[in-house]
């Protein structure tokens, strides 16, 4: 996927929705932990040295896989490479699980599945689509069976 450089730097100076300085390893042969400020804007896990104002990396946080993998250490994978992790080590198990949490529920796909959820919870209880005020109580990305994007 391409992105504009421009628009990543000027997305990673956007407030944060979580943000710490860990320790990070990349996927790397004979890469260690390094010390890494991670910053979650949106969708997109940012990552700087921590005496640097621009990233050094971003991850899009779409079609990947969060898991523990120890009681203070975490992973990143995507599907598309499986054997590519991105490690990262937490001061203590609870701020390991609150970033497990809030990254899992970063991505498009958690967030159009809230909204279809939540769609059809409202129509439930009202008898109407509360999307229809808006125009795009049709459109496929909002129905219950859509397929991915």
């Amino acid at each position: 996927m391409r992105y504009n450089e421009r628009e990543l730097l000027s997305l990673s100076r956007q407030p944060a929705e979580k943000a710490a300085e860990i320790l990070m390893r990349a996927p790397k042969k004979g890469s260690v932990l390094k010390k890494r400020l991670v910053k979650l804007v949106v969708n997109f896990l940012f990552y700087f040295r921590t005496d640097e104002a621009e990233p050094i990396g971003a991850l899009l946080l779409e079609h990947c896989r969060i898991r523990q993998e120890e009681e203070n250490v975490f992973s990143i994978g995507f599907l598309e490479e499986p054997d590519r992790k991105y490690y990262f080590e937490c001061d203590t198990a609870e701020q390991c699980q609150e970033w497990i949490e809030v990254l899992r529920r970063a991505s498009y796909e958690f967030m159009r599945s809230s909204l279809v959820f939540y769609r059809n919870e409202i129509q439930k209880m009202t008898g109407k689509d509360p999307l229809e005020q808006y125009g795009i109580s049709e459109e496929a990305r909002f129905q219950l069976g859509a397929g991915k994007l």
